[in-house]
């Protein structure tokens, strides 16, 4: 009856589902009443749990990846920040003002192995933090920052560097902030920079190492899965090495790292497992420590939830993206390549509530983060994972697949090119199991060591379609490069003068149309900007337009369809001011690092020029890292990729 008695006169098409808008503006003639209501329950009115939901409504909330599961007989939504952002309560439901939490910072960098040295330590995961139960004010705005995973060792700071905290917390309440501080980097091989960076875990010692392991984990030990954690989060020590060729791992939410032995390196300790999102997942792994490839042994895996592997005789990888996992450390190459630490993985913030008592259950798909707007149900994939469908399942399905953007170049660099962007529909009949792939970012160039270019993006995959990433950008001074060629190219390098060529592109030139035809099979791509002339590296090419030279700023990138703008959902770019209003903006060139190289007029999660480390690009977006503007030259890594789903339900 609830339903009924909404306001009478306003077409519920036309209302825009929001009972404090002017003129009580939530739609409810009789005619759609019944036409929509009855049959439907309007998919795009606000807390639309799903067809067949029953037993009240749940908060009025937006913010995030949206994803609705039903748990013991009941129905929830979580919001999943894999950015900051806002979650905006602005009404309480039937079900009372109590959420779930969980809050991990970002996982700290692997350390670096120094030519003659032998293995680098694992970064330290984030330190996480949960709560099943937590009163929140009636309409509150709550400010939701992700931490970003610490940097690999550098130059001039050869240990890994601490991940950044993520907090969650109402913008109105002085105090009151719930926290996760990063993970500790992971230690360096010999030399006078042997730091291990406090953390909510710590990382692990690197070879030859003294003293070992020196800070402690803030982080409290002892937590098990689905726990209540203490206010520090939960977190461990990264192991210690008394050994001359092999580092330690980094210390995970659930056990500490392992030690370094003369043969084998550390593993990182593992992380915990929650189900706050509808399925169950570990979080907060620490990274494994890395090994010099010519002697016995292995280098450590990383742990459960996120860490990256340690090299073996390789750079180390990095912590997987939204787990806060530590990054891998590195295993020296040769006698004059030095093994590079893996990035750790971005933090992330999870806010669950119930939003109906039971569910009579349309739903036919899995995978991903489950929603339903518009009577479309919508699968979000921000990490990789599988798409399943029952043998009845008959059904057109919608895909905007993105991937990974490409990084930004060394000192003077160019900016890294956008990840692809593949759309359109193909009908699916009967029971299929595609795996999804969500390309990771390229990597960012580190001067002198992996020759100044940005490295390419990831590739994301639905079934049979699949997005490439895009190109690095061309390395800088003293070496200027031309850009690196992908679905969109990465810009020209610069050292100060000649002509350095952005990168080509595989990708096919966007139409300019809204809304957009279905792509080519290269997806939308264009060229990397050229660097004629100084000041200004070229900006990395974007998915809806080419990079363009001085002052370097990146290509734009292109809206998502509109079957995908849930109102209640934020991700991609909100990008205000866009040529096409509403925000879900994805794969956006990187700038270039020498001129302004802002690269915010791109829209698409392009990193910013101008900065040393240059600016990444945006998580989940396709975006292109940022070229470098100084020394030691590190560029920024490009954004993961996403892939979006939607049917009729």
């Amino acid at each position: 009856m609830g339903y009924l008695g909404r306001r009478i006169g306003l077409s519920q098409d036309n209302g825009d589902s929001n009972p404090g808008a002017a003129g009580g503006a939530v739609g409810g003639g009789l005619l759609d009443l019944f036409a929509h209501g009855y049959f439907e329950r309007q998919g795009d009115l606000y807390n639309d749990p799903g067809a067949g939901a029953v037993g009240g409504d749940g908060l009025t909330a937006t913010g995030g990846v949206i994803s609705d599961f039903e748990d013991s007989g009941s129905r929830y939504r979580a919001h999943l920040f894999t950015a900051t952002g806002i979650f905006n309560v602005t009404a309480l439901g039937d079900f009372g003002d109590t959420v779930e939490y969980l809050v991990i910072g970002g996982g700290g960098g692997g350390g670096r192995a120094q030519q003659g040295d032998g293995g680098a330590g694992g970064g330290g995961a984030g330190a996480l933090r949960y709560a099943s139960s937590y009163s929140i004010p009636q309409t509150a705005p709550y400010t939701v920052t992700v931490g970003a995973g610490g940097i690999g060792g550098q130059t001039t700071a050869l240990h890994g560097t601490q991940g950044t905290s993520s907090s969650f917390f109402p913008n109105s309440a002085a105090g009151n902030v719930i926290t996760s501080i990063g993970g500790g980097g992971g230690g360096s091989t010999r030399g006078p920079n042997v730091n291990y960076p406090a953390g909510g875990s710590t990382g692990g010692a690197g070879s030859d190492s003294s003293p070992d392991n020196a800070a402690a984990a803030t982080g409290d030990t002892g937590g098990t899965n689905n726990s209540a954690s203490p206010a520090d989060g939960w977190g461990n020590n990264g192991g210690n090495n008394s050994t001359g060729n092999s580092g330690a791992g980094g210390g995970g939410a659930a056990s500490g790292g392992g030690a370094a032995a003369y043969g084998d390196a550390g593993d990182g300790g593992n992380g915990l497992t929650y189900n706050i999102t509808g399925t169950a997942t570990a979080y907060a792994g620490g990274g494994g420590g890395g090994k010099f490839q010519p002697n016995p042994g292995q280098a450590g895996d990383g742990g459960s939830g996120g860490g990256g592997n340690g090299g073996r005789g390789a750079d180390g990888t990095y912590g997987t993206q939204a787990t806060g996992g530590g990054g891998g450390g590195g295993g020296m190459v040769s006698s004059s390549r030095d093994g590079l630490g893996g990035s750790g993985g971005s933090g992330l913030v999870v806010v669950k509530y119930q939003i109906a008592a039971s569910q009579s259950g349309t739903q036919t798909a899995t995978g991903g983060a489950i929603s339903y707007y518009n009577s479309k149900t919508i699968h979000v994939f921000t990490n990789s994972g599988t798409w399943t469908t029952p043998a009845s399942f008959n059904k057109t399905v919608e895909y905007f697949i993105v991937g990974g953007g490409g990084g930004g170049g060394d000192y003077g660099g160019g900016g890294g090119g956008a990840g692809g962007v593949r759309n359109g529909s193909v009908p699916i009949i009967g029971a299929v199991s595609y795996p999804i792939s969500v390309g990771a970012g390229g990597g960012a160039a580190q001067k002198g060591v992996t020759g100044g270019d940005g490295l390419t993006g990831g590739t994301s995959t639905y079934g049979p379609q699949a997005s490439v990433g895009g190109g690095g950008g061309g390395g800088g001074y003293p070496n200027p490069r031309g850009g690196q060629p992908g679905v969109s190219g990465g810009g020209g390098g610069s050292d100060g003068g000649g002509s350095q060529s952005g990168g080509s592109n595989s990708g096919a030139n966007h139409p300019g149309a809204y809304p957009y035809p279905a792509s080519p099979t290269a997806g939308w791509g264009y060229a990397g900007g050229n660097q004629p002339s100084y000041p200004g590296s070229g900006g990395g090419g974007g998915a809806g337009q080419g990079g363009f030279g001085p002052p370097g700023i990146g290509g734009r990138g292109l809206a998502a369809p509109v079957t995908f703008k849930d109102p209640r959902a934020i991700y991609g770019d909100p990008a205000p001011g866009a040529p096409v209003p509403g925000g879900f903006y994805f794969a956006g060139g990187g700038a270039g690092g020498l001129g302004s190289g802002a690269s915010s007029t791109s829209y698409g999660g392009g990193g910013a020029g101008g900065a040393d480390p240059a600016p990444k690009g945006d998580v989940n977006t396709g975006g292109g890292g940022g070229g470098s503007s100084g020394s030691p030259g590190i560029g920024g890594a490009g954004g993961s990729g996403i892939v979006l789903l939607a049917y009729p339900s």
